[in-house]
Formats: C-alpha cells, structure tokens, sequence
C-alpha cells in the first residue's frame, strides 16, 4: 500500500500568495503532476537525462503544493537517476502512477472541503 501525504501548510501558503488564481493554478499543477509523470515514466528506458529533469520538476512542482510524498519520491528517482542507478529508479518508479493520481485525488478533496 502506498502513503500519500499532503502538507497542508504548503497549500495553504499557496493559496494565501496566488489568491483568486489558487483554483486554477492547482488545477494547471495536477495535470503537471500527471504530465510529469508520464514523461519520467516513458523517458526511465531511452533517455535517462529527460527522465531525470522531468523528475526534478515534479519533485518541486509537488513541494510548493504540498504534494510531500510524491515530492519524495519524484526526488529518489531523480537522485537515483543522477547516480547511474537505474535499478533503483525503475524500483521507485512502479508507484509512481499511484502516487500521481492519490496525490491529485487528495490535492482536489483538500481544495472541494475549502
């Protein structure tokens, strides 16, 4: 099973500095996380160097919204990638898709119960 944990104060830092344009940047920030994702995932094979600038802006685009695990592990597999250790990138990468799509899930019922 796989933990997603959302830092809550980064939200609502967000929330605080953007204003009116919050809803629509964490909107635009989801469909990054998801975009991010796919590009880690289809780079991890052919070209690691992509793979591993898609997972460094996934890793901060996931921090300023408090997305923390999937900043996390966005940030092992970036780390992982930098170090010549594919084994471990792919290995951390099988949950990414999960990580993706719960962070999101909760990014989005944090933001509805607002």
């Amino acid at each position: 099973m796989t933990t997603i944990t959302i830092d809550e104060s980064a939200l609502e830092g967000m929330e605080s500095l953007l204003g009116d344009q919050f809803a629509d940047t964490l909107t635009f920030c989801c469909s990054e996380f998801q975009r991010l994702g796919s590009e880690v995932l289809a780079n991890l094979g052919s070209d690691k160097e992509a793979a591993a600038r898609h997972a460094h802006s996934l890793k901060s685009n996931a921090a300023q919204f408090g997305a923390a695990s999937l900043s996390k592990l966005a940030q092992s597999i970036e780390q992982a990638l930098n170090q010549n250790d594919l084994a471990t990138a792919e290995q951390n990468s099988q949950s990414l898709d999960v990580q993706v799509s719960g962070s999101v899930e909760k990014l989005q019922a944090w933001f509805a119960n607002r």
